[in-house]
């Protein structure tokens, strides 16, 4: 008997996955737990691992396929003998043929679901009608204010969140290019189409921003001279910073002001695919050594596109560091969803850096972002100045 393998949802914005790679071929055992594909999702290239033992059999799908959350990508039989009856007797990719993808009966709907950013602009079907639309009270009341249709009754297995159908409302249109120069279409990785749903997004979030001078050349030569991570200093800084100012650690929600216990602080990181933002957990109440063990295994993974959803989602405050590049005399950033604020740092001059903190002004106002910085130019000058 053969037992299809889906495609697993890995993170809770993840509706479509990307086949890497095989590591196993048609008729190897596989074990429970055992890693047997590799499948790059919105933000990293994570392991599929079986869910029983057997032998990997197929059809399989083919290397490069993007596939819905929930489609089968191949399957698993109880005898060797089944594995590799027939034509799905071929190891994967090795006749440089696609092998058939097959979709699991529960994902139908989930197969022909378009993620939010192939949805239209307002005015358009979010999600085609299977069976009643999966959505909260408060993403059905946003799509009816701007003028997104949900569907009706209709179901698919990816639940329509408020983010999606912002979205959906501020898509824009396709840029016309037929009047310029030729050119050729590169297909956007799940990574970047992540990253344009998360700015699309974060956009319609008011915000202002106040920028100061702050004294961040002794912490660098600090950081340079005792072996340390200027990121990790920086980020503590902003913790302690954030513990005197507790609404910098706060989110807007339609509800109310969501104030989080604990400081988890994103830090933007320039990957070969684009950026990604790795968390530091708990930093105001962690030493400085125990955050740069973190920050290290963190970054390894970055680098490699290991990291897991716990490790990249979640952060309360955002920090965006473009001071290794001499030219960047001042810049900003977009204040993702869930954050109060962002802080972005600019190169030193001088021994002093033009540093912005951009602000939901939902949550913070501009007094509040003054004292900000000026308490954060104390923690950094004190952390400059302390001992180890």
């Amino acid at each position: 008997m053969k037992h299809p393998i889906a495609m697993p949802a890995l993170s809770d914005t993840m509706s479509n996955g990307r086949l890497v790679k095989w590591l196993k071929a048609v008729g190897d055992p596989v074990r429970h737990g055992e890693a047997i594909a590799e499948i790059e999702t919105d933000k990293a290239i994570m392991d599929v691992e079986a869910f029983r033992d057997g032998f990997l059999s197929g059809p399989l799908a083919a290397v490069d396929a993007e596939l819905p959350v929930g489609q089968a990508i191949g399957y698993t039989a109880d005898t060797c003998a089944e594995a590799t009856d027939g034509a799905d007797a071929a190891a994967p990719g090795t006749d440089g043929t696609a092998p058939a993808t097959v979709p699991a009966p529960q994902a139908a709907a989930a197969a022909t679901a378009p993620s939010a950013a192939e949805s239209g602009a307002a005015g358009v079907l979010l999600r085609p009608a299977a069976g009643g639309t999966r959505a909260s009270p408060y993403a059905r009341r946003l799509a009816q204010e701007l003028g997104v249709d949900l569907g009706q009754g209709g179901s698919t297995s990816v639940p329509v969140h408020a983010a999606d159908v912002v979205v959906a409302a501020r898509q824009a249109a396709a840029p016309y290019l037929k009047a310029g120069p030729p050119y050729q279409l590169e297909r956007n990785t799940s990574f970047r189409e992540a990253t344009a749903r998360a700015m699309i997004a974060a956009v319609g979030t008011p915000t202002f921003r106040v920028t100061a001078a702050l004294p961040l050349g002794p912490l660098i030569a600090k950081a340079k001279a005792g072996g340390r991570s200027f990121s990790v200093l920086l980020a503590r800084a902003c913790a302690l910073t954030i513990a005197e100012h507790p609404l910098f650690n706060a989110a807007y929600t339609p509800e109310g002001i969501a104030r989080r216990e604990r400081i988890d602080i994103g830090i933007a990181v320039d990957s070969p695919e684009g950026l990604i933002t790795p968390v530091l957990r708990d930093v105001a109440r962690r030493s400085p050594l125990a955050l740069l063990g973190d920050w290290r295994v963190l970054l390894e993974k970055a680098r490699t596109r290991r990291l897991t959803p716990a490790e990249y989602g979640g952060a309360t405050f955002y920090l965006s560091d473009l001071g290794v590049f001499p030219g960047v005399y001042s810049f900003e950033s977009i204040v993702p969803q869930g954050a109060a604020a962002l802080l972005s740092v600019a190169a030193v001059q001088g021994g002093n850096a033009l540093c912005t903190l951009n602000c939901d002004h939902r949550v913070v106002f501009g007094g509040d972002a003054a004292r900000f910085l000026e308490t954060l130019g104390r923690h950094l000058t004190e952390l400059a100045a302390a001992d180890g």
